[in-house]
């Protein structure tokens, strides 16, 4: 799966009927628990373009794909918690905002995580 991939609105039209989209993509919403990498899906709810929806039916194939991956908790001897966060500057090629996130170890095991999109328009990377 592409991980680098930029949807943009501005190169097509609205899906002609949302609830197609809004209905997988809130089966999809479930999956984010154990599958963190599809949990930007859910931006577009409200007002999908059709290259948001041709990427939930990319997720799809994926997932299909994919069924034996996933998080899982498990024993572990590690006590050390770790954490890990990144950025993606203007990761957003319409509106230009910044995607964070973060995720958070105990051991082995993944026990937080979390993505969000930046509220306001960075305009330098140190200010993301």
């Amino acid at each position: 799966m592409d991980t680098n991939l930029k949807v943009s609105d501005t190169a097509s039209s609205p899906v002609s009927d949302p609830t197609d989209y809004q209905s997988l993509t809130g089966a999809l919403q479930y999956l984010t628990f154990t599958r963190p990498d599809i949990s930007q899906v859910c931006f577009h709810m409200h007002y999908p373009w059709e290259p948001h929806l041709a990427a939930v039916k990319r997720i799809l194939r994926y997932l299909r794909g994919t069924l034996d991956l996933g998080l899982t908790l498990h024993h572990s001897l590690q006590q050390d918690l770790v954490v890990y966060s990144d950025a993606d500057w203007v990761g957003c090629p319409d509106m230009r905002k910044s995607t964070s996130g973060y995720a958070v170890f105990l051991g082995d095991n993944l026990i937080s995580w979390s993505s969000k999109r930046q509220n306001i328009v960075s305009h330098s990377s140190a200010e993301a």
